[in-house]
């Protein structure tokens, strides 16, 4: 091999923010990404759980930030607190399970709080803040809801159409920066708020070709999107679904 080659699916030297880190799809994200080589910034409201992702995470210089991020003043603190980063993963976010006839105003502007306008103005004050280094990379956690008919999932799956169409948007404006921006698009992963419903997991892993997904093949994609062998995709989403049929 040549002594020179530099492997372009590594992040060592990058800062990355990694939202929702305390469990789940988040927490795989920040302690794959600290494995090849980045510095981690974790992100979520639970701090014990926070320090649970802390103590996996590989290399030194990581951070962790307990906060909840619908709330404009702890945006700003985070902000502040992180310092100039190379990329962020929004993975934070809920479901958001509801018939269309039960649903109630409060319930979907929690979920839109939650799943859009979180990712979306810390995006924001990120870029305001010039936080985010030239040749940054955007990572947004969609899912294969935002792209398919799903009964009772109209709340959760109106949230994820509508980061999408934002991130479709944004990558135009960063771009002059050579900053991207993606989401990744994901179908059912096997995470402990999965594991809460047994027989939605096992119902679900019939439908799947190549089988229900793990938090790190989520990771895997979210590190391809963040290092530099992704740095001519912008403003796409990476569909992880399994091979699920959609129709």
């Amino acid at each position: 091999m040549n002594a020179n080659f530099q492997n372009p699916f590594q992040l060592n030297g990058k800062t990355v923010l990694v939202t929702g880190a305390s469990s789940g799809i988040g927490r795989a994200i920040a302690v794959e990404c600290a494995r090849v080589g980045a510095r981690i910034i974790a992100a979520g409201r639970d701090q014990a759980r926070l320090d649970e992702t802390l103590a996996q995470l590989e290399g030194d210089g990581h951070a962790v930030f307990a906060g909840d991020l619908t709330d404009p003043a702890q945006i700003e603190a985070l902000v502040a607190s992180a310092g100039d980063i190379d990329g962020v993963v929004h993975a934070a976010g809920i479901s958001a399970l509801s018939p269309m006839r039960m649903l109630r105003e409060s319930f979907m502007r929690n979920a839109m709080d939650n799943n859009f306008m979180a990712p979306l103005m810390l995006t924001q004050k990120l870029l305001y803040k010039k936080a985010l280094r030239n040749g940054s990379s955007i990572v947004f956690l969609s899912s294969i809801a935002a792209h398919t008919g799903t009964v009772g999932l109209s709340p959760y799956a109106a949230t994820k159409a509508a980061l999408e169409a934002m991130m479709r948007c944004l990558a135009l404006e960063v771009a002059p920066r050579g900053m991207r921006a993606n989401a990744l698009v994901p179908g059912t992963v096997d995470t402990p708020m999965v594991r809460a419903a047994p027989d939605l997991l096992e119902s679900q892993g019939k439908l799947y070709p190549l089988g229900v997904g793990r938090p790190e093949d989520v990771a895997y994609a979210a590190i391809y999107l963040l290092c530099d062998a992704s740095r001519k995709v912008t403003g796409t989403e990476l569909h992880l679904d399994g091979g699920i049929p959609w129709t």
